[in-house]
């Protein structure tokens, strides 16, 4: 164990302050965002790995695969895109994962180190805005389960309030209910959320691979769903359409890729962390895709029409009690999805935008009220724009995050940061009054060349490719700009950083 004038190096790497609460009066520093002491670090490989299953384990997983059939491919072709896809998004996840792991903390102050203190506001927002939409996606989502189950045990409940705005008033109800339960599990805190994780995990799992028995049986076996072939036979159809899903793939958790420090900071060792994501992304997201395509396929035999949605497939069984466990699974699924993928980024950046008024449980509050204000059933509306307007769309701009925040820790600090630093106003991570304005500049930069495509036609293949070109473009102009202006960080001294003591 080394030990430096204010952190701790332990023999496995992991780093942390020696008297963290030094950094109590600074306006940069709350307890949500503090690094984690290493004895608080407990989570082991089952849980990077039921955290992913939990994820994975969705409703827009499920829909994603079926889209891809959808739109012509066969059940191998939309499977190898989303296995390509989490390969590929699985790097940055893992390369942004280390440093949570070895100095504990979350990735709105990893983000410090490369963007500066104040300029770090700018993907952490861009992070935010992002996971706002998604759990209103979800929180959308839930409650369509959630009614289906309401219905189950009381068929009177669907028509009771008549209707508003196009939905039945029950409707809305039971979204707000389900978006109240999410509410409810973010005030209990993360220990909550990670009991939550390892349970939903094998729970959403088996009920699913039952759902899936059932539609190879009544589709007589495997051979008729498996024997439908894919219909982009023509010259070039096939990449016309695979581009722009190979990106919705990666953009599906191109959000994760940046904040998994959140969840990394709490990690036990690298090597627990890496296995547990390594092994449970690419793994689990395939498989469940791939039950997906399968019963979707099965839905065509059996009913005679696909059915890509698994809250309307459940809501077609004549026995109440299936349907009401089948609705259950569902509610389960995401709400266990969006606690972890769209309440605890957020909530810690916009903490760390208002340290000192802002903390996990109200940057939660803020993300639910910013997600019912997006609109998501708007959106669910046109899968079109669902996959080529939001998924395509945010993943060239938070790889252009991904690419500063990689090249910055990984190639030009070499893995080390001053981590007291990232908490004083006046650090090695100040740059110019809080704002590095290379990081700002490469990520505006490739944000905005990844998206020009939306706007404007001719660039409509760069487009299609917007996370590769967000996040190449954003690294590659980072690193320029930043060539011989990274010395060696200080060790900052806590005692002289100019923090009043806390009152």
């Amino acid at each position: 164990m080394a030990e430096s004038s204010n952190t701790i190096t332990h023999a496995d790497g992991r780093v942390e302050l020696r008297a963290p609460e030094q950094l109590a009066g600074s306006p940069l520093y709350n307890a949500d965002l503090a690094p984690v002491a290493v004895a608080r670090r407990t989570w082991a490989t089952w849980d990077y790995a039921a955290l992913w299953i939990s994820m994975a384990h969705c409703i827009p997983t499920y829909t994603l695969a079926a889209g891809m059939i959808d739109s012509g491919m066969s059940w191998w072709q939309a499977l190898g895109t989303i296995l390509l896809g989490n390969l590929i998004v699985l790097v940055p996840i893992l390369l942004n994962s280390h440093a949570g792991t070895k100095y504990g903390i979350p990735f709105p102050v990893f983000a410090r180190a490369a963007y500066g203190t104040r300029g770090s506001n700018l993907p952490a927002l861009m992070r935010a805005l992002v996971a706002c939409g998604w759990f209103g996606i979800n929180a959308w989502i839930g409650g369509a389960a959630l009614q289906r189950f309401f219905v189950s045990l009381a068929p009177g409940w669907q028509d009771l309030l008549g209707t508003l705005h196009g939905y039945p008033v029950t409707q809305w109800v039971s979204f707000l209910a389900f978006w109240a339960l999410n509410i409810v599990v973010i005030y209990r805190g993360m220990e909550l959320i990670r009991r939550l994780e390892r349970w939903a995990a094998p729970f959403v799992l088996v009920m699913t691979a039952i759902l899936l028995v059932w539609a190879i049986r009544r589709a007589d076996g495997l051979g008729p769903i498996m024997a439908r072939p894919g219909t982009l036979t023509a010259p070039g159809a096939l990449a016309a359409v695979f581009v722009p899903y190979l990106t919705a793939a990666i953009g599906f958790w191109s959000t994760l890729s940046l904040n998994m420090p959140d969840f990394t900071r709490f990690g036990r060792s690298q090597r627990e962390q890496v296995i547990g994501q390594a092994v449970a992304l690419p793994t689990t997201m395939t498989v469940f895709a791939g039950m997906g395509i399968m019963i979707t396929s099965a839905t065509v035999i059996i009913f005679g029409r696909p059915i890509a949605d698994p809250i309307e497939l459940g809501g077609m069984f004549d026995n109440r009690v299936i349907v009401g466990v089948a609705m259950f699974t569902v509610v389960i699924a995401t709400l266990a999805v969006n606690i972890a993928a769209n309440v605890v980024s957020p909530a810690n950046d916009f903490a760390n935008a208002f340290p000192r008024h802002i903390d996990f449980k109200r940057g939660g509050l803020i993300t639910g009220v910013i997600g019912i204000a997006m609109l998501p059933w708007e959106l669910l509306k046109n899968p079109a724009r669902y996959i080529g307007v939001w998924l395509v769309g945010y993943s060239g701009s938070l790889g252009a995050v991904a690419g500063v925040l990689i090249v910055d820790y990984w190639l030009l600090r070499k893995r080390t940061l001053d981590l007291a630093s990232l908490y004083v106003r006046d650090g090695a991570y100040h740059y110019r009054d809080g704002y590095n304005l290379a990081a700002i500049a490469a990520t505006l930069i490739g944000a905005a060349v990844a998206f020009a495509g939306i706007v404007w036609e001719p660039l409509r293949p760069i487009y299609n490719w917007s996370w590769f070109v967000g996040f190449g473009l954003a690294g590659g102009v980072y690193w320029v700009l930043m060539q011989g202006r990274v010395p060696p960080p200080p060790q900052t001294r806590i005692p002289d950083a100019g923090i009043a003591p806390p009152r």
